[in-house]
């Protein structure tokens, strides 16, 4: 057990394509110190014991106050202020600190999205963008969840494209109030919030934050969306009638309330990875017990080669995704430490150098938590189409994380778009990097300005930047190990099947962009590989895990 986590070199964001690293270069789990190790087990603990003991209750009665009464509780040990400044009654941990915690809410769907709603986009546009008066007055409520708070951007006809919003604000003839009218959409917390973070256009133009209290009067939450998932928690539309806020709760600058908006979503699509990661660990737990119980022709359908294949697979997904979490975490804490702390916006400069590595961990968790969630369901079999066994909720709450945090489709896009804004063009790389590269420049040469409307093709660059850095977090990790058999097969089942589905994004890339067949040619070196006997790696893999019952590494 690490007694401190180590001293990463300070990297700038997009540089796992330009950079070569090696394992002391990049943070794992395996590197989290006593005090992070600490956190995650009293997070793990608290849900365990005093979570998923109601959750079934929770999930058929959306008893809100005994949801509130279990967020008040995780604040009692600290869990809804680790992002919180000391000064204003929080705990100002690291994001690794955050990271763990968030992935040991994931045990039940519901309350993880109630509480990281709460103490994350309900609390940090104060933290980073409030004034001093904001941050004393409503940061404590947080952080002792005496107050819970909520996020309020999406509307009808503005979800992805969020400065489409109609929710006007006028400033009142006195010039003490800003009179906001409008409608939200899909408020989580919004049935039982007494605080919200809501955006509305200024003169109806200047996209601006406000901090609205219930006690204002006309803000009302409509009735409970009936969803596919996430149950126990409460998701409503928001009614804004004449709502009258003071101006001095204007958040931030008027007409710069995107700024609030897009940078709050970086570090919310870290956190949803690493609750996608906590997801996963518990369907495989889940699905292991179940694959030795369950016997067809007179034997456990452990024992046969697909489910085999599915074990493992949802194994060597969960490791991809559980590198890039926690790799990208030590990156932004190997900046943060780094930087001038006197500056009051470090934190949201640090995180936003990653907002690309952050875009990735989004789209990658949520589509491993989607395949092992899916397989669950077939492994369970009929049983698995039932609502009494786990892969039902399972299955049902994980679907929303694909469109949390900006869909899966925003976040392709926007991340071959940040990682060209990183000046990455003009450098070479080899294996997965040098392809990315190599491809993009030939998009870049074909599209130019106009790169930005073709979505497939951005896409596609996107995915060959998901399975590069993927890739290489795997491989280094694996190294770091040293003696792991079991990262050692998965790792290589994971770099060897990656490269495969790069080398067909690669191929759709340059096909759109009419490339020669010289061009073709010298991409299919960047993903020379010697075939490799996966169906033997992964039975191994799958009777190691059989073996103990859990995920490891």
């Amino acid at each position: 057990m690490a007694s401190s986590a180590p001293v990463l070199p300070r990297v700038k964001g997009g540089a796992f394509l330009t950079q070569d690293c090696t394992p002391a270069d990049i943070f794992t789990r395996e590197d989290l110190s006593e005090q992070q190790r600490m956190i995650a087990k009293t997070a793990e603990d608290f849900v365990v014991n005093e979570v998923l003991p109601e959750a079934e209750y929770l999930e058929h009665h959306k008893d809100y106050v005994k949801m509130r009464g279990l967020l008040t509780k995780a604040a009692e040990i600290g869990l809804t202020g680790i992002d919180i400044p000391e000064e204003y009654g929080g705990m100002e941990l690291d994001k690794m600190s955050s990271v763990v915690v968030t992935e040991s809410t994931a045990r039940y769907g519901a309350f993880s999205n109630v509480y990281n709603v709460h103490s994350g986009i309900g609390a940090t546009p104060i933290t980073w963008f409030g004034t001093e008066a904001q941050k004393k007055k409503y940061l404590p409520k947080i952080a002792a969840a005496e107050w819970v708070s909520c996020y309020c951007l999406t509307e009808a006809h503005a979800g992805s494209d969020s400065r489409a919003g109609r929710c006007r604000a006028d400033l009142s003839a006195d010039g003490k109030f800003y009179v906001l009218n409008g409608e939200k959409m899909w408020i989580s917390n919004g049935g039982f919030a007494d605080m919200f973070i809501v955006f509305a256009k200024v003169g109806g133009d200047k996209m601006t934050g406000f901090i609205i209290e219930k006690s204002f009067g006309g803000i009302s939450a409509g009735g409970e969306e009936k969803k596919m998932g996430l149950h126990g928690a409460s998701t409503t539309a928001l009614v804004l009638s004449d709502c009258r806020v003071p101006v001095e709760n204007v958040l931030g600058e008027i007409g710069r309330g995107h700024v609030i908006a897009f940078n709050c979503l970086n570090i919310g699509r870290l956190k949803l990875g690493a609750g996608a990661v906590g997801g996963m660990k518990q369907a495989i737990t889940h699905c292991l017990r179940y694959a030795k119980e369950r016997t067809t022709f007179g034997k456990p359908i452990a024992s046969y080669g697909l489910i085999q294949h599915k074990l493992a697979e949802m194994a060597i997904r969960c490791y991809a995704a559980e590198g890039i979490v926690y790799r990208t975490a030590g990156m932004i804490d190997a900046e943060l430490e780094a930087s001038d702390h006197s500056q009051p916006d470090y934190i949201r400069k640090g995180i936003e150098e990653y907002a690309a590595e952050c875009s990735i961990c989004k789209v990658v968790c949520s589509e491993a938590l989607g395949y092992c969630v899916d397989e669950a369901v077939q492994i369970y079999g009929g049983y698995g189409f039932h609502a009494d066994y786990p892969p039902d909720r399972a299955y049902r709450d994980a679907r929303i994380n694909r469109i949390f945090e900006g869909t899966n489709e925003i976040n392709r896009m926007l991340t071959t778009n940040m990682l060209l804004k990183k000046g990455v063009l003009g450098t070479k790389g080899q294996g997965l990097k040098g392809l990315f590269l190599y491809a993009a420049g030939i998009a870049a040469t074909k599209f130019g300005q106009g790169l930005a409307e073709q979505q497939e093709v951005l896409a596609g660059l996107s995915e060959i930047a998901f399975e590069a850095f993927t890739s290489e977090t795997a491989t280094l990790r694996n190294a770091k190990l040293g003696s792991s058999a079991q990262a050692a097969d998965i790792t290589a089942v994971h770099v060897y099947d990656a490269t495969r589905r790069a080398a067909a994004h690669a191929e759709n890339v340059l096909a759109a962009c009419g490339a020669s067949d010289d061009q073709f040619a010298a991409a299919a070196k960047f993903t020379t590989q010697t075939p490799t006997n996966t169906v033997a790696l992964r039975r191994r893999i799958a009777g190691r895990l059989l073996d103990s019952g859990r995920y490891f590494v």
